[in-house]
């Protein structure tokens, strides 16, 4: 827990205003993650709810297999990011968070077991050929 929540606590303990555009950018990934985590955990819900196809393919699901993964990397980030604010070098002990929690989603407990249980599926085969599983296609 201390690993991921390292941001929070570099923060906390020592901050400076002398890196604005950390700030900046830090607040607009954060945004930007929760707009895609919220986005598609709502429209997840809602197809579940009709069931009206056996995979999700329509809204931010027809950018990218798993928005909702990708909104909870884009704000891990955009908080390590907002806290490099506090003092260089110390203050890169914050991106620990982010990276760990990247590395779980990508290669441990998020994507990779999500997509065995649908690996042999034809439609996810063919969803999973024009989706790339993570950053979304925007052209």
């Amino acid at each position: 827990m201390y690993l991921i929540a390292s941001p929070f606590l570099m923060y906390a303990y020592v901050r400076t205003s002398a890196m604005m555009w950390a700030m900046v950018i830090g607040v607009c990934m954060w945004s930007i993650g929760f707009f895609f985590e919220a986005i598609g955990d709502f429209q997840l819900r809602v197809f579940l709810k009709n069931k009206n196809a056996s995979i999700m393919t329509t809204g931010l699901w027809s950018l990218t297999r798993h928005p909702n993964y990708f909104g909870e990397i884009m704000m891990w980030w955009g908080i390590g990011i907002y806290t490099l604010t506090a003092q260089l070098p110390l203050s890169l002990i914050a991106l620990i968070g982010p990276l760990l929690i990247t590395y779980l989603l990508l290669y441990v407990s998020g994507i990779p077991l999500l997509e065995e249980k649908w690996r042999d599926h034809p439609e996810f085969q063919a969803y999973a050929q024009k989706t790339p599983a993570l950053f979304p296609k925007i052209f």
